[in-house]
């Protein structure tokens, strides 16, 4: 099952609320983020989207502007590109804001498979590819399952090939368990969980990264 009945009227609402009442909270963070480091206030990517449409994520950026020159493509635990203010912003889950646009353009959803880029989709299995189906989401059940994921990338020997063969594989999976009892209630239990790990995190819990995520 792909999105609940009127699910999308609900999370455009909610965004536009949210994106309303925050405001002030963004605009700080963007100032925050430009008067640290220089670069753009934005990251932006090519993302693989519903039916295999790219579109463009958006992130408040969390790294070094040059950060792609200087590194691998997965971001690890304590990766030195990352800011200051991108330390804050990602243990916080802030520097996903800007997601709420790409909800509102009917890019993303609140909750669906996190998108992944291209190289990565392209490895996909026929029955791993029916995950594009669905609008891809700012969270899902693997993402609140894998939210520890930046340190694991950062104890594994090879954090790109285990990316690729463990971590994403299993994400996979996970969703399209979930998938085939999507509902309303999964997907508002969806969200409490995720900002309840948050909220975990925020208080010197553990916890995992909702994107695997490059760049930032």
């Amino acid at each position: 099952m792909s999105e609940p009945g009127g699910w999308r009227l609900f999370e455009y609402t909610l965004s536009v609320a949210a994106l309303v009442l925050l405001l002030p909270l963004f605009l700080l963070l963007a100032a925050a983020v430009r008067l640290e480091s220089p670069g753009p206030v934005f990251f932006h990517q090519r993302r693989v989207g519903q039916h295999g449409e790219l579109f463009w994520i958006w992130k408040l950026r969390t790294m070094a502007a040059d950060a792609e020159h200087r590194g691998p493509s997965i971001t690890r635990g304590g990766d030195a590109r990352i800011t200051r203010v991108g330390r804050v912003l990602r243990r916080y889950k802030l520097d996903e804001l800007p997601q709420l646009v790409n909800v509102l353009r009917g890019e993303m959803s609140l909750i669906g498979p996190r998108p992944e880029v291209p190289e990565y989709v392209a490895l996909y299995t026929p029955d791993q590819r029916r995950v594009l189906e669905d609008r891809p989401g700012i969270t899902d059940p693997a993402s609140v399952a894998f939210a520890d994921e930046e340190q694991r990338l950062a104890e594994a020997e090879d954090p790109e090939r285990f990316y690729r063969e463990v971590i994403l594989p299993e994400k996979l999976r996970l969703y399209l368990d979930y998938r085939r009892r999507r509902s309303w209630r999964s997907d508002l239990r969806v969200l409490l969980r995720t900002l309840s790990a948050v909220r975990h995190h925020s208080t010197g819990g553990k916890m995992r990264s909702t994107d695997p995520s490059r760049g930032g």
